[in-house]
């Protein structure tokens, strides 16, 4: 069985689809799972041990580009795909399987694609609430009983959404791999790592304040630990506000690594305290202690799916609101949540 999944477009989407990943190859071990994915997420993906190959996606997010999806989808055709699982719901993501001649061609309706999808699931987000669900109920299935209405695949009840059971995403990060970021950046690994991701590229709604992860770095050097700052050039205004309150005794990795790089110093850390973001997601599939900081998102949707984690939300009744900026203008919901309360969750 030769299965080609048409990737999400976010790092922690991208993440979470390894749940499915490992469903898949569970219900076929001898199966072999190729992915369509954007350039950047081959560092996550070759983390990822039940992918065979990749095929990089030429097409920025919201491109259309119908003459480059229908060339990369003859030269897909000589692959002989049996099934293409198409994760984004937007029309245009479920042309390439199409335009390659895929026979089984999963997802769900999204975008009415009737026709591109021949295998489509009707989405019902009341009982699939979280993302993770949603991506590895596509690994069941169609069944004519009693889960179809209306021609369409759908859990008909909570009970049935629990019968989905998922395994935790879990990469795999060699000893020459973290060999290398160790090199590169001639790190000290002799005192306890704390990690800080506090970026948040969708909006400041979602990021904890700079000045309260400062004071939080400020109160864990005193006690012997270093602290790394880690994300994309994005969050470098950011991480440099942090590490200047902190008269630069920070570690600043922002803009300074790709992401398969920041996987691998992730994978160093003792303990990661990080926004809503992809790589929240990532220190979770790397084992990690994560005490996940949620503003104007909900952790019932999209939370760190690892066994070790402190999830911190005020659940005030403005959030949440899922906005990119705060309508209110206060941020109560970040700026409530003290340093000392996310400090006495940091443990050795």
């Amino acid at each position: 069985m030769k299965i080609l999944i048409i990737a999400p477009s976010w790092v922690g989407d991208m993440v979470m689809a390894q749940s499915l990943f490992m469903a898949l190859k569970k219900n076929q071990p001898d199966s072999q799972i190729d992915v369509l994915a954007p350039a950047w997420s081959l560092g996550l993906l070759e983390r990822m041990p039940e992918i065979s190959n990749t095929f990089v996606m030429p097409l920025t997010h919201g491109e259309f580009g119908l003459k480059a999806r229908f060339e990369l989808g003859k030269t897909i055709r000589g692959e002989n795909y049996d099934q293409a699982i198409v994760l984004p719901n937007s029309w245009k993501s479920a042309l390439i399987p199409f335009f390659a001649g895929i026979p089984k061609r999963t997802g769900f309706l999204g975008e009415m694609r009737f026709g591109l999808l021949n295998d489509a699931r009707k989405l019902d987000k009341s009982i699939l609430t979280m993302t993770v669900q949603r991506f590895v109920s596509l690994a069941e299935k169609k069944s004519p009983n009693p889960f179809q209405k209306g021609g369409f695949f759908c859990l008909s009840s909570e009970m049935e959404a629990k019968k989905i059971v998922f395994e935790f995403p879990l990469f795999s990060v060699t000893d020459i791999q973290q060999k290398i970021v160790i090199d590169k950046f001639n790190l000290n690994l002799s005192k306890p790592i704390l990690v800080l991701c506090a970026g948040a590229e969708f909006g400041s709604a979602k990021r904890w304040t700079e000045t309260h992860f400062a004071e939080l770095a400020i109160q864990k050097i005193a006690e012997g630990w270093q602290i790394w700052l880690i994300g994309s050039e994005k969050d470098k205004p950011v991480t440099e506000e942090i590490n200047k309150l902190t008269d630069w005794k920070c570690q600043d990795f922002a803009g300074k690594t790709d992401l398969a790089q920041a996987v691998d110093l992730l994978s160093l850390a003792h303990t990661v305290v990080s926004n809503d973001s992809g790589l929240m997601h990532v220190a979770a599939a790397l084992n990690k202690k994560v005490i996940a900081i949620y503003g104007s998102s909900d952790p019932k949707f999209t939370p760190p799916l690892h066994s070790d984690t402190e999830i911190v939300t005020l659940n005030l009744p403005c959030s949440p609101c899922f906005k990119r900026d705060c309508p209110l203008g206060h941020r109560q919901c970040l700026t409530d949540i003290s340093p000392q309360h996310i400090m006495q969750l940091i443990k050795i």
